[in-house]
């Protein structure tokens, strides 16, 4: 009987240090986690950021989708042009040129290292595409572009995408979005920039 008891003892004590080092081990891994899923997201946000201004070079305005996006880097051209003399000079002595050459945006894609073909998916997520809304509005009385580009932290956080991680961080919030634009105003910064 007190071998039984002895023994059941040992288990529960093992238990308990179990559950304690769980509970250690738990909040440790959501961070690491959280972290390593937001830089990921973050970089390829940057990315579709980056492809969304090569668009707006070549177009003037921002991508409604990716498939359009893709389209015209794969295909479109983006116009340089380079001044040479003094414009703002008065005399008129010198002569001013200018020279205008074209630049395949796929080829600036590339130099940017903007991946085309993984462009819409969100990382750590099952095949998720990150939403993307481009229009144009008016904005203190001018017609202006306007992008978002946006996921929510639920779509690329797989197992921790629950509200029940929040008491880890009280900032958490998984149905919020991680994004970058705004469809209110001509603003392409990301929220995780502020």
């Amino acid at each position: 009987m007190r071998l039984g008891i002895n023994i059941a003892l040992v288990a529960l004590i093992g238990l308990l240090v179990w559950v304690l080092i769980d509970s250690i081990r738990e909040p440790i891994k959501f961070k690491a986690e959280k972290e390593k899923r937001k830089t990921a997201v973050v970089d390829r946000l940057v990315q579709i950021r980056m492809a969304q201004e090569l668009y707006r070079e070549v177009t003037g305005e921002f991508a409604p989708s990716f498939d359009t996006l893709n389209q015209v880097l794969e295909t479109g051209q983006i116009r340089t042009i380079s001044v040479f003399g003094d414009p703002d000079a008065n005399g008129g002595e010198e002569i001013i040129r200018y020279d205008t050459t074209y630049m395949a945006a796929l080829t600036a894609a590339k130099e940017k290292g903007i991946k085309m073909d993984s462009l819409s998916y969100v990382p750590y997520s099952d095949g998720a595409k990150f939403t993307i809304w481009a229009d144009t509005l008016t904005y203190q009385s001018t017609l202006v572009n306007v992008v978002e580009v946006a996921t929510t932290w639920q779509e690329f956080m797989g197992p921790f995408g629950d509200a029940r991680y929040r008491k880890y961080d009280d900032s958490y919030e998984p149905s919020a979005a991680l994004k970058f634009g705004d469809r209110y105003a001509p603003n392409i910064a990301g929220n995780w920039e502020r």
